[in-house]
């Protein structure tokens, strides 16, 4: 569904959620028939194709309200408990007005100025500068940013970003960007629980083993253990052709949004230049250690570089900030280095330079002025004025 206002992006958003959700169900669906192929495979190596995959239809029928029962309590157990998946991943934590009272100002004025419900905030402990929204209803909205942004960025930059990630909330994208998560994650999990089960556990599949394939075909004078191989070939290739999919995924989440939330922001703060330098601070120092693919998809900015840039879910920052100078009247500063840090207490205990005055060695050692032109009498320098 193309997107083409903010009314329409907000009811694709929704519209692709349900989309994704009804994708979910057919990619597990995918990988039961998969497992069912290898297990028919296991269990006798010496029927042919087509009887292979009657058998694990006949399985995957069996199974199916298991399965779609499954991913059922799955996608409840996501939509409870995805804060506190996503906390455990990124290390954030719950903050109070007493615990943060400049973030929590800031966000409170923009909610106040728009009638907005303040949603939950959280702060992560690193160095990375970058900040995201999350939650798939009021109760559960959360606005996540790190220690190091706050330490980077001024307060003028700070609500620019949480004007951001207010946008987000208020277009309906957090939805659409857990549901991706919800999605990637379980589909990765099982597909790769099926490769280190097959793979990596040292098990002995002689119903696929070259000899054993020989033996049966000779037995049959057929080419029994030739079916089992493609039978075992084909369940692989699902397996794998089902995670692609599910990050594939990723590009379902819109690369507009973010410039939609750009724009959210200078509407909420009335200043492109904050939102503009805050892209600028956090342009290629936004990665999160530990944090997963699908949740650095969730963030301000998810730095990526090469070919990985094909498939990437954020514009880069030289594209957004040639849309807020165009559109919004914005000044780019260019790239900018962050701040220099206080210096640490062990650097009190340093030889500092004596100071230079009028009666410091400093001042003694340096050449002699040059006589005043005006006189000796005249109106000199002196350390307490001319």
């Amino acid at each position: 569904m193309a997107a083409y206002g903010l009314y329409t992006h907000i009811a694709s958003n929704k519209t692709r959620s349900i989309l994704l959700l009804a994708g979910l169900f057919f990619l597990i669906y995918v990988m039961v028939f998969a497992g069912a192929l290898l297990a028919e495979v296991m269990s006798d190596s010496r029927l042919s194709f087509d009887t292979y995959v009657a058998l694990a239809l006949r399985d995957l029928v069996q199974a199916l309200p298991y399965a779609t029962i499954g991913t059922a309590i799955w996608i409840a157990i996501a939509y409870f408990f995805h804060q506190t998946i996503i906390d455990a991943v990124t290390g954030g934590h719950d903050v109070t007005r007493q615990e943060q009272p400049r973030l929590y100002n800031l966000l409170e004025n923009l909610c106040i100025s728009r009638g907005i419900a303040m949603p939950k905030l959280k702060i992560i402990d690193s160095g990375a500068l970058n900040a995201f929204a999350s939650g798939l209803n009021r109760r559960q909205y959360a606005i996540t940013v790190t220690t190091g942004l706050l330490a980077a960025l001024d307060d003028h930059e700070v609500e620019a970003v949480l004007g951001h990630e207010l946008t987000h909330i208020r277009n309906g994208d957090v939805q659409l960007m857990v549901v991706a998560v919800i999605i990637a994650g379980v589909i990765g999990f099982f597909a790769e629980l099926f490769f280190r089960l097959f793979f990596n556990s040292g098990w002995n599949f002689s119903g696929v083993s070259p000899t054993r394939a020989g033996r049966d075909s000779d037995r049959k004078g057929g080419g029994g253990g030739g079916a089992a191989m493609a039978v075992f070939l084909l369940a692989v290739l699902l397996i794998a052709a089902a995670w692609m999919l599910s990050l594939v995924v990723r590009l379902a989440l819109s690369r507009s949004r973010e410039f939609l939330a750009d724009a959210g922001s200078v509407e909420l703060t009335k200043n492109p230049d904050a939102m503009i330098s805050a892209l600028r601070k956090i342009e290629g120092r936004g990665e999160l250690p530990g944090a997963t693919s699908a949740v650095m998809e969730m963030c301000l900015d998810n730095p990526r570089q090469g070919f990985a840039d094909l498939f990437a879910t954020h514009p880069s920052v030289d594209a957004r900030v040639a849309a807020l100078v165009r559109y919004a009247g914005g000044h780019d500063p260019g790239p900018l280095p962050l701040p220099a840090p206080a210096p640490a207490d062990d650097d009190m205990d340093a030889p500092q330079t004596p100071p230079s005055g009028p009666w410091s060695d400093a001042q003694t050692s340096q050449p002699p002025a040059a006589a005043d032109p005006i006189g000796p009498w005249g109106p000199r320098r002196w350390p307490w004025g001319r």
